[in-house]
């Protein structure tokens, strides 16, 4: 199994010092499964950094070593192999932490205190008995069997380091295994345990569940065992269907890990599978009945984009462009389904166009997988329709080119313009000079836009009661009602002195 050069040589000077030293875990399974693999780890009985410096001199120019004396541990890197050495060692744990107390072991030792059968093989590099695998927990039967089960009683295991339940997972998720079941029974028992994973290693697990090709396996695994209600209680808060008049809605959960696994099918991107995960997951806190028409879920796709910060910030997860990337998918998701029911006007299409930028194609891409329903007729009729808006989309940014589109006026020249502060009353302008051009009412056109900005300001200028009333719409607080409308009057008021002084 051991073709490289590297592991003869390894084998060599473990030899010249006296050490047995193994190939073992991850590196070992995916060459079994014939996976690339770029890191080599290795375990010596003995020391793993002394092992890791004569290697180091033995291979000469180009080859380096970093040592990391407090875990025991040591790294070559060799052009682009990079070979990890650690000295066999056994394990004891306290249950307030994952952290180990380490102590000098055998091999066995050291293979016992894995998580997996699948990772707790080993390949020989010495002289004698060189590529010889050592496989006492039939890692290899499981391999071949497609199994995840661990070496040692699975309480134990999980209740030591509870992120090996996340492993399990994603491991299954990867490999596409099967946990087996006093494994999976384990992980349920233990589910509580999670508590003492931080967020950041929980997410590490979630972003390689995410990457493999059918991502909803791990998500569905975390709900079977209790795992997500714990870790992630607004997603499985979708989980479940309620009944009234003998009606039912469809089960929200079930529907996002089909659409998770149909984008997955269409996009290696990340991101976009985190958009089609979380599409609905304001479903549980708008979900209504209603007499007339049965389950209503109005607004679900403002309110999950308005959770999404939220959720990544709890979550630990990036507050960045990525997260802003999910945030738009959420809240747009149903935009092009309201273009398919409502119809396909200009406007409309221009609107989506602008909003969405370009980052459209992947909004489509979502908004297919969206569509599962069991009605094939159903299905194939909005899809037909998709590639209707999709070719309207095509007609119109070729001749309006709006994709990143930015208005001729923007926020900053209006508040120049009218001697304003950042309000509310700078956005209702530049929302009537935007709404004007995409509706197509005014070419897009400098002359027009600032024309349609002056004629807005002297319209809320004459009705300044209908322009707060329009601002204040929804807004129930009374104590921030009053506050916005003091500082729109005031606002209302220097626009007035302003357009005095134009008139003038």
């Amino acid at each position: 199994m051991l073709t490289k050069k590297i592991f003869r040589t390894v084998g060599e000077v473990a030899d010249k010092l006296g050490l047995e030293c193994y190939v073992v875990g991850g590196y070992v399974r995916d060459l079994l499964l014939h996976r690339h693999s770029k890191d080599i780890d290795f375990v010596t009985v003995g020391s793993g950094i002394e092992l890791a410096e004569r290697l180091c001199k033995e291979l000469g120019r180009g080859a380096r070593v970093n040592i990391f004396r407090t875990y025991g541990t040591a790294q070559v890197k060799w052009h682009d192999t990079e070979l990890e050495f650690v000295g066999a060692r056994k394990e004891s744990y306290q249950r307030e932490s994952r952290n180990p107390i380490v102590e000098d072991g055998t091999l066995d030792d050291d293979l016992s205190r894995r998580d997996f059968t699948i990772n707790a093989m080993a390949i020989r590099v010495n002289a004698d008995h060189f590529d010889e695998l050592v496989d006492k927990f039939n890692g290899l039967e499981d391999l071949n069997n497609g199994l995840i089960r661990t070496p040692l009683d699975p309480d134990i295991t999980f209740s030591d380091d509870p992120l090996r339940m996340m492993r399990a997972i994603r491991f299954a998720t990867q490999l596409q295994f099967t946990i087996v079941p006093e494994t999976l029974q384990a992980i349920t028992r233990n589910a509580h345990r999670i508590d003492i994973i931080t967020r950041e290693r929980i997410v590490t697990e979630w972003m390689k569940m995410m990457e493999s090709p059918k991502p909803s396996i791990g998500w569905r695994l975390q709900a079977e065992t209790g795992l997500l209600k714990l870790t992630f209680p607004a997603l499985d808060a979708l989980r479940g269907v309620d009944v009234v008049k003998g009606r039912a809605h469809k089960d929200n959960f079930d529907h996002t890990m089909q659409v998770l696994d149909k984008v997955a099918e269409q996009s290696d991107n990340v991101w976009l599978r985190w958009g089609a995960l979380l599409h609905d997951i304001a479903k549980p806190v708008t979900k209504r009945w209603d007499d007339s028409i049965g389950w209503t879920f109005h607004n679900h796709n403002f309110i999950g984009a308005k959770m999404i910060p939220r959720l990544f910030r709890d979550m630990k997860m990036p507050q960045n462009e990525n997260m802003k990337y999910v945030q738009k998918l959420v809240e747009l998701h149903m935009r092009p389904i309201a273009l398919v029911e409502d119809g396909v006007t200009d406007s409309a299409v221009r609107r989506l166009l602008v909003d969405a930028g370009n980052d459209i194609d992947d909004l489509m891409t979502l908004c297919r997988a969206d569509i599962t329903s069991k009605n094939k007729e159903k299905v194939k009729r909005f899809l037909a329709n998709f590639d209707a808006v999709v070719q309207r989309m095509a007609e119109i940014e070729e001749k309006d080119q709006l994709r990143n589109w930015q208005p001729p006026v923007d926020g900053i020249e209006i508040m120049e313009t009218f001697g304003l502060k950042s309000s509310p009353i700078v956005g209702v302008i530049k929302d009537t000079v935007r709404n004007a051009i995409l509706d197509g009412n005014i070419p897009n056109d400098r002359d027009e836009a600032l024309r349609i900005m002056h004629q807005t300001a002297r319209d809320i200028v004459a009705d300044p009661a209908g322009t707060i009333a329009s601002v204040l719409e929804g807004e129930t607080r009374e104590t921030k009602r009053l506050a916005m409308t003091q500082m729109l009057e005031r606002d209302i008021q220097l626009l007035a002195q302003k357009i005095a002084t134009f008139n003038a």
